[in-house]
Protein backbone atom coordinates (compact mmCIF):
# COMPACT_ATOMS: atom_id res chain seq x y z
CA UNK A 1 0.00 0.00 0.00
CA UNK A 2 1.48 3.56 -0.61
CA UNK A 3 0.33 6.93 1.22
CA UNK A 4 0.87 9.93 -1.26
CA UNK A 5 2.80 13.26 0.11
CA UNK A 6 2.69 15.55 -2.64
CA UNK A 7 2.09 19.32 -1.33
CA UNK A 8 3.92 20.63 -4.43
CA UNK A 9 1.87 18.78 -7.18
CA UNK A 10 -0.55 22.21 -7.18
CA UNK A 11 2.68 24.16 -7.95
CA UNK A 12 3.85 22.64 -10.78
CA UNK A 13 0.42 22.62 -12.63
CA UNK A 14 0.78 24.28 -15.79
CA UNK A 15 -0.98 27.90 -15.56
CA UNK A 16 -3.83 28.63 -18.44
CA UNK A 17 -4.30 32.17 -19.77
CA UNK A 18 -7.67 32.70 -19.59
CA UNK A 19 -8.14 33.83 -22.89
CA UNK A 20 -7.12 30.35 -24.06
CA UNK A 21 -9.88 28.82 -25.56
CA UNK A 22 -11.53 25.68 -24.74
CA UNK A 23 -10.83 23.36 -27.65
CA UNK A 24 -7.57 24.07 -27.61
CA UNK A 25 -7.03 22.87 -23.72
CA UNK A 26 -9.02 20.02 -24.87
CA UNK A 27 -6.53 19.52 -28.06
CA UNK A 28 -3.47 20.37 -25.92
CA UNK A 29 -4.69 17.92 -23.42
CA UNK A 30 -5.37 14.83 -25.71
CA UNK A 31 -1.78 15.16 -27.62
CA UNK A 32 -0.32 14.90 -24.01
CA UNK A 33 -2.27 11.75 -23.36
CA UNK A 34 -0.94 10.37 -26.67
CA UNK A 35 2.53 11.15 -26.15
CA UNK A 36 4.50 8.15 -24.12
CA UNK A 37 5.34 9.71 -20.80
CA UNK A 38 8.03 8.74 -18.70
CA UNK A 39 7.44 8.33 -14.98
CA UNK A 40 10.38 7.96 -12.33
CA UNK A 41 10.05 6.33 -9.50
CA UNK A 42 13.29 6.89 -7.00
CA UNK A 43 13.08 4.21 -3.85
CA UNK A 44 14.71 6.36 -0.95
CA UNK A 45 15.54 5.10 2.36
CA UNK A 46 18.80 6.14 3.73
CA UNK A 47 20.14 8.87 1.29
CA UNK A 48 19.83 11.96 2.80
CA UNK A 49 23.25 12.95 1.63
CA UNK A 50 22.49 11.63 -2.39
CA UNK A 51 19.09 12.23 -3.02
CA UNK A 52 19.59 16.01 -3.74
CA UNK A 53 21.99 15.49 -6.24
CA UNK A 54 20.13 12.68 -7.58
CA UNK A 55 17.10 14.95 -8.26
CA UNK A 56 18.97 17.41 -9.12
CA UNK A 57 20.37 15.55 -11.91
CA UNK A 58 17.14 14.46 -13.12
CA UNK A 59 16.30 17.85 -13.36
CA UNK A 60 18.97 18.56 -15.57
CA UNK A 61 18.20 15.50 -18.22
CA UNK A 62 17.83 16.57 -22.16
CA UNK A 63 14.34 15.15 -22.08
CA UNK A 64 12.78 15.99 -19.38
CA UNK A 65 10.71 13.20 -16.86
CA UNK A 66 6.95 13.86 -16.93
CA UNK A 67 6.64 13.03 -13.01
CA UNK A 68 9.29 12.50 -10.63
CA UNK A 69 7.95 9.87 -7.27
CA UNK A 70 10.24 9.76 -4.22
CA UNK A 71 9.10 6.70 -2.39
CA UNK A 72 9.81 6.50 1.06
CA UNK A 73 9.84 3.43 3.37
CA UNK A 74 8.74 4.02 7.02
CA UNK A 75 12.20 4.31 9.22
CA UNK A 76 13.23 3.84 12.59
CA UNK A 77 15.05 6.85 12.59
CA UNK A 78 12.03 8.93 11.68
CA UNK A 79 13.60 12.66 11.32
CA UNK A 80 15.77 10.84 8.29
CA UNK A 81 12.36 9.97 6.48
CA UNK A 82 11.10 13.82 7.39
CA UNK A 83 14.83 14.88 6.12
CA UNK A 84 14.00 12.85 2.55
CA UNK A 85 10.51 14.17 2.08
CA UNK A 86 11.74 17.58 2.41
CA UNK A 87 14.40 17.11 0.09
CA UNK A 88 11.88 15.51 -2.71
CA UNK A 89 9.35 18.35 -2.03
CA UNK A 90 12.16 21.12 -2.59
CA UNK A 91 13.06 19.80 -5.74
CA UNK A 92 9.45 19.53 -7.11
CA UNK A 93 9.27 15.73 -6.73
CA UNK A 94 6.15 13.48 -5.59
CA UNK A 95 6.54 11.75 -2.32
CA UNK A 96 5.04 8.59 -2.00
CA UNK A 97 4.88 6.44 1.78
CA UNK A 98 4.86 3.10 1.70
CA UNK A 99 2.99 1.28 4.13
CA UNK A 100 3.54 -2.35 5.31
CA UNK A 101 6.01 -3.60 3.54
CA UNK A 102 8.56 -6.01 4.86
CA UNK A 103 10.84 -6.66 2.11
CA UNK A 104 12.83 -3.72 1.27
CA UNK A 105 13.73 -2.19 -2.09
CA UNK A 106 11.28 -5.00 -3.78
CA UNK A 107 8.43 -4.29 -1.60
CA UNK A 108 8.90 -0.37 -1.80
CA UNK A 109 8.96 -0.56 -5.65
CA UNK A 110 5.61 -3.34 -5.56
CA UNK A 111 3.80 -1.14 -3.77
CA UNK A 112 4.51 2.20 -6.42
CA UNK A 113 3.83 0.23 -9.35
CA UNK A 114 0.69 -1.66 -8.21
CA UNK A 115 -0.85 1.73 -7.67
CA UNK A 116 0.50 3.22 -10.89
CA UNK A 117 0.21 0.91 -13.61
CA UNK A 118 -3.36 0.52 -14.06
CA UNK A 119 -3.13 4.42 -14.71
CA UNK A 120 -0.68 3.98 -17.52
CA UNK A 121 -0.54 3.42 -21.36
CA UNK A 122 1.55 0.40 -22.97
CA UNK A 123 3.85 2.74 -24.04
CA UNK A 124 4.47 4.87 -21.26
CA UNK A 125 8.09 4.77 -19.49
CA UNK A 126 8.99 4.25 -15.91
CA UNK A 127 11.88 4.74 -15.03
CA UNK A 128 13.51 2.90 -11.55
CA UNK A 129 16.50 4.34 -10.22
CA UNK A 130 18.60 3.86 -7.18
CA UNK A 131 18.72 6.89 -4.87
CA UNK A 132 22.72 7.24 -4.76
CA UNK A 133 22.53 7.18 -8.24
CA UNK A 134 23.29 10.21 -10.54
CA UNK A 135 22.19 10.14 -14.41
CA UNK A 136 23.81 11.79 -16.81
CA UNK A 137 22.20 14.36 -18.51
CA UNK A 138 21.39 12.24 -21.97
CA UNK A 139 20.16 9.13 -19.71
CA UNK A 140 16.38 9.39 -20.20
CA UNK A 141 16.80 10.94 -23.90
CA UNK A 142 18.84 7.86 -25.37
CA UNK A 143 17.12 4.85 -23.51
CA UNK A 144 13.45 6.69 -24.39
CA UNK A 145 14.62 6.80 -27.78
CA UNK A 146 15.43 3.11 -27.49
CA UNK A 147 12.27 2.38 -26.16
CA UNK A 148 10.51 3.87 -29.29
CA UNK A 149 12.80 0.95 -31.20
CA UNK A 150 10.43 -1.97 -29.76
CA UNK A 151 12.93 -2.56 -26.69
CA UNK A 152 10.98 -3.57 -23.42
CA UNK A 153 13.56 -2.04 -20.73
CA UNK A 154 16.59 0.09 -21.47
CA UNK A 155 19.28 0.13 -19.07
CA UNK A 156 23.00 1.44 -18.82
CA UNK A 157 26.10 1.77 -17.63
CA UNK A 158 27.74 3.16 -14.89
CA UNK A 159 31.03 4.94 -13.14
CA UNK A 160 31.99 4.54 -9.40
CA UNK A 161 32.13 7.46 -7.51
CA UNK A 162 35.41 8.65 -5.25
CA UNK A 163 35.93 6.97 -2.15
CA UNK A 164 36.54 3.88 -0.91
CA UNK A 165 40.50 4.26 -1.43
CA UNK A 166 41.91 0.66 -2.81
CA UNK A 167 39.00 -0.85 -2.28
CA UNK A 168 36.95 2.01 -4.43
CA UNK A 169 39.69 1.95 -6.94
CA UNK A 170 39.25 -1.82 -7.87
CA UNK A 171 35.56 -1.59 -7.96
CA UNK A 172 36.40 1.59 -10.40
CA UNK A 173 38.21 -0.58 -12.95
CA UNK A 174 35.88 -2.94 -12.71
CA UNK A 175 32.80 -0.72 -13.82
CA UNK A 176 34.92 0.68 -16.42
CA UNK A 177 35.61 -3.17 -17.67
CA UNK A 178 31.92 -3.89 -18.03
CA UNK A 179 31.20 -0.66 -19.75
CA UNK A 180 33.43 -1.51 -22.36
CA UNK A 181 32.55 -5.27 -22.77
CA UNK A 182 29.10 -3.79 -23.13
CA UNK A 183 30.18 -1.60 -25.42
CA UNK A 184 31.86 -4.12 -27.61
CA UNK A 185 28.33 -5.98 -28.02
CA UNK A 186 26.75 -3.29 -28.53
CA UNK A 187 24.37 -2.97 -25.73
CA UNK A 188 24.19 -6.68 -24.73
CA UNK A 189 24.00 -7.30 -21.39
CA UNK A 190 23.20 -10.53 -18.99
CA UNK A 191 21.20 -8.64 -16.68
CA UNK A 192 19.96 -4.62 -16.39
CA UNK A 193 21.41 -2.71 -14.02
CA UNK A 194 19.28 -2.25 -10.86
CA UNK A 195 20.92 1.29 -10.38
CA UNK A 196 18.57 2.64 -13.01
CA UNK A 197 16.76 1.47 -15.94
CA UNK A 198 14.08 2.41 -18.15
CA UNK A 199 10.83 0.10 -18.35
CA UNK A 200 8.15 -0.29 -20.41
CA UNK A 201 4.92 -0.03 -18.80
CA UNK A 202 3.25 -2.82 -20.99
CA UNK A 203 6.38 -4.85 -20.08
CA UNK A 204 5.78 -4.86 -16.41
CA UNK A 205 2.04 -5.63 -17.27
CA UNK A 206 3.09 -8.76 -19.00
CA UNK A 207 5.36 -9.55 -15.81
CA UNK A 208 2.25 -9.25 -13.33
CA UNK A 209 -0.24 -10.74 -15.53
CA UNK A 210 2.64 -13.69 -16.58
CA UNK A 211 3.83 -14.35 -12.45
CA UNK A 212 -0.34 -14.54 -11.99
CA UNK A 213 -1.21 -17.16 -14.48
CA UNK A 214 2.15 -19.23 -13.58
CA UNK A 215 4.14 -18.31 -16.88
CA UNK A 216 6.47 -17.08 -14.79
CA UNK A 217 7.82 -17.90 -10.90
CA UNK A 218 5.20 -16.61 -8.68
CA UNK A 219 5.60 -13.15 -7.25
CA UNK A 220 3.77 -10.44 -5.29
CA UNK A 221 4.39 -8.14 -7.77
CA UNK A 222 6.40 -7.41 -10.71
CA UNK A 223 9.59 -7.64 -8.61
CA UNK A 224 10.18 -10.79 -6.97
CA UNK A 225 11.06 -10.20 -3.31
CA UNK A 226 11.82 -13.26 -2.14
CA UNK A 227 15.32 -12.95 -4.89
CA UNK A 228 18.41 -11.51 -3.55
CA UNK A 229 18.81 -9.98 -6.78
CA UNK A 230 15.52 -8.78 -7.90
CA UNK A 231 16.73 -7.11 -10.67
CA UNK A 232 18.38 -10.05 -12.01
CA UNK A 233 15.29 -11.71 -11.91
CA UNK A 234 12.79 -9.19 -13.51
CA UNK A 235 15.69 -9.29 -16.22
CA UNK A 236 14.89 -13.10 -16.59
CA UNK A 237 11.50 -12.92 -16.56
CA UNK A 238 11.19 -9.90 -19.27
CA UNK A 239 13.47 -12.29 -21.53
CA UNK A 240 11.07 -15.20 -20.92
CA UNK A 241 8.16 -13.08 -22.18
CA UNK A 242 10.46 -12.06 -25.54
CA UNK A 243 11.03 -8.62 -24.49
CA UNK A 244 14.22 -7.25 -26.03
CA UNK A 245 16.35 -5.66 -23.36
CA UNK A 246 19.30 -3.41 -24.49
CA UNK A 247 22.11 -0.82 -22.92
CA UNK A 248 23.08 1.62 -24.65
CA UNK A 249 26.60 3.20 -24.75
CA UNK A 250 25.49 6.50 -24.38
CA UNK A 251 22.49 6.11 -21.08
CA UNK A 252 25.37 6.18 -18.58
CA UNK A 253 25.28 7.55 -14.93
CA UNK A 254 27.63 7.56 -11.83
CA UNK A 255 26.56 5.31 -8.87
CA UNK A 256 28.45 4.73 -5.05
CA UNK A 257 31.10 2.17 -4.42
CA UNK A 258 31.67 0.00 -1.67
CA UNK A 259 34.11 1.88 0.92
CA UNK A 260 35.07 -1.43 2.62
CA UNK A 261 36.32 -4.67 1.35
CA UNK A 262 33.55 -5.99 4.37
CA UNK A 263 30.49 -3.96 2.87
CA UNK A 264 31.90 -5.17 -0.80
CA UNK A 265 31.80 -9.01 0.05
CA UNK A 266 28.68 -8.63 1.45
CA UNK A 267 27.25 -7.10 -1.30
CA UNK A 268 28.84 -9.16 -3.97
CA UNK A 269 27.69 -12.64 -1.74
CA UNK A 270 24.49 -11.11 -2.81
CA UNK A 271 25.03 -10.97 -6.20
CA UNK A 272 26.05 -13.47 -6.69
CA UNK A 273 24.47 -16.12 -4.76
CA UNK A 274 21.36 -14.07 -5.84
CA UNK A 275 22.24 -14.78 -10.01
CA UNK A 276 22.72 -18.81 -8.83
CA UNK A 277 19.41 -19.10 -7.08
CA UNK A 278 17.76 -17.36 -10.18
CA UNK A 279 19.50 -19.25 -13.01
CA UNK A 280 18.01 -22.55 -10.51
CA UNK A 281 14.73 -20.75 -10.80
CA UNK A 282 14.40 -20.36 -14.06
CA UNK A 283 16.32 -23.85 -15.11
CA UNK A 284 18.12 -24.26 -18.36
CA UNK A 285 16.40 -22.28 -21.61
CA UNK A 286 17.66 -20.48 -24.45
CA UNK A 287 17.33 -17.23 -22.47
CA UNK A 288 19.69 -18.46 -18.90
CA UNK A 289 22.56 -20.58 -20.97
CA UNK A 290 24.58 -18.00 -21.15
CA UNK A 291 24.42 -17.37 -17.42
CA UNK A 292 24.51 -21.06 -17.05
CA UNK A 293 27.91 -20.65 -19.25
CA UNK A 294 29.13 -17.86 -17.28
CA UNK A 295 29.15 -19.96 -14.09
CA UNK A 296 31.08 -22.65 -15.81
CA UNK A 297 33.39 -19.89 -16.84
CA UNK A 298 34.08 -18.38 -13.01
CA UNK A 299 34.31 -21.98 -11.90
CA UNK A 300 37.26 -22.33 -14.18
CA UNK A 301 38.77 -19.17 -13.49
CA UNK A 302 39.10 -20.31 -9.66
CA UNK A 303 40.51 -23.54 -10.88
CA UNK A 304 42.98 -21.60 -12.96
CA UNK A 305 44.18 -19.08 -10.15
CA UNK A 306 44.48 -22.11 -7.57
CA UNK A 307 46.52 -24.41 -10.17
CA UNK A 308 48.40 -21.42 -10.53
CA UNK A 309 49.06 -20.39 -6.94
CA UNK A 310 49.70 -24.32 -6.69
CA UNK A 311 52.01 -23.95 -8.86
CA UNK A 312 54.27 -21.29 -7.83
CA UNK A 313 54.15 -22.82 -4.20
CA UNK A 314 55.39 -26.11 -5.50
CA UNK A 315 58.49 -24.36 -7.19
CA UNK A 316 59.42 -22.62 -4.06
CA UNK A 317 59.00 -25.80 -1.94
CA UNK A 318 60.91 -28.09 -4.19
CA UNK A 319 63.65 -25.37 -4.43
CA UNK A 320 63.26 -24.60 -7.88
CA UNK A 321 63.78 -20.62 -6.73
CA UNK A 322 61.79 -18.56 -8.54
CA UNK A 323 62.19 -20.18 -12.15
CA UNK A 324 58.57 -20.07 -13.86
CA UNK A 325 57.85 -22.38 -16.45
CA UNK A 326 57.22 -20.33 -20.52
CA UNK A 327 53.78 -21.20 -20.02
CA UNK A 328 53.20 -19.30 -16.95
CA UNK A 329 55.26 -16.47 -18.12
CA UNK A 330 53.17 -15.74 -21.17
CA UNK A 331 50.27 -15.84 -18.92
CA UNK A 332 51.26 -13.98 -16.58
CA UNK A 333 52.38 -11.28 -18.91
CA UNK A 334 48.54 -11.24 -21.52
CA UNK A 335 47.44 -10.95 -17.61
CA UNK A 336 48.68 -8.15 -17.38
CA UNK A 337 48.16 -6.23 -21.09
CA UNK A 338 44.44 -7.40 -20.86
CA UNK A 339 44.29 -5.49 -17.20
CA UNK A 340 45.89 -2.73 -18.47
CA UNK A 341 43.94 -2.17 -21.71
CA UNK A 342 40.27 -2.71 -20.75
CA UNK A 343 41.15 0.29 -18.32
CA UNK A 344 42.28 2.84 -20.92
CA UNK A 345 39.26 4.76 -20.45
CA UNK A 346 39.98 5.95 -16.92
CA UNK A 347 43.63 7.04 -18.42
CA UNK A 348 46.99 6.45 -18.50
CA UNK A 349 47.99 6.38 -14.84
CA UNK A 350 45.27 3.90 -13.98
CA UNK A 351 46.54 1.81 -17.25
CA UNK A 352 49.83 1.58 -16.30
CA UNK A 353 49.07 0.58 -12.44
CA UNK A 354 47.06 -1.97 -13.75
CA UNK A 355 50.10 -3.57 -15.10
CA UNK A 356 51.44 -4.11 -11.99
CA UNK A 357 50.00 -7.94 -11.94
CA UNK A 358 49.74 -8.43 -8.31
CA UNK A 359 47.29 -6.42 -6.96
CA UNK A 360 44.92 -7.10 -9.64
CA UNK A 361 45.06 -10.59 -9.29
CA UNK A 362 44.38 -10.06 -5.49
CA UNK A 363 41.19 -8.53 -6.26
CA UNK A 364 40.03 -11.32 -8.63
CA UNK A 365 41.31 -13.80 -6.04
CA UNK A 366 39.04 -11.92 -3.57
CA UNK A 367 36.08 -12.22 -6.09
CA UNK A 368 36.52 -15.66 -6.82
CA UNK A 369 36.63 -16.27 -3.07
CA UNK A 370 33.30 -14.91 -2.90
CA UNK A 371 31.71 -17.00 -5.50
CA UNK A 372 33.16 -20.24 -3.99
CA UNK A 373 31.18 -18.69 -0.46
CA UNK A 374 28.36 -18.04 -3.21
CA UNK A 375 28.28 -21.79 -4.25
CA UNK A 376 28.50 -23.40 -1.00
CA UNK A 377 26.14 -21.04 0.79
CA UNK A 378 23.61 -22.44 -2.64
CA UNK A 379 24.63 -25.99 -1.99
CA UNK A 380 24.17 -26.06 2.03
CA UNK A 381 21.09 -24.18 1.92
CA UNK A 382 22.50 -21.66 4.41
CA UNK A 383 20.77 -18.77 5.35
CA UNK A 384 19.77 -16.26 2.78
CA UNK A 385 20.55 -12.42 4.95
CA UNK A 386 21.05 -8.99 3.05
Amino acid sequence: MIETSSPTAAERRPRHDPATSTVGLVAASAAARKSPRVIVLVPAYREVDSLPHVLEALRRQTRPADRVIVTLDPHRESDRTAQLERIAHAAGAEVWHSVGNRHKKAGNLNGALSRLLPDLSDQDGILVQDADTCLDPHFIEVTRRKMDQGYGAVGGTFRGRSGGRLCGAFQRNEFARYARDTARKQGKVLCLTGTACLFRAGALKDVLEARKSGRLPAAEGVYDTKALTEDNELTLALKHLHHRIVAPTRATMTTEVMETWRALAKQRLRWKRGALENLIDYGVTRYTAEGWARQVVAFLGVSVSTAYIGFVIWYLAVGAGLRIAPFWIAFTAFYAIERAITVKSRGWRVSIASVLVLPEWCYDLFLQGVHLRALADTALRRDRTW
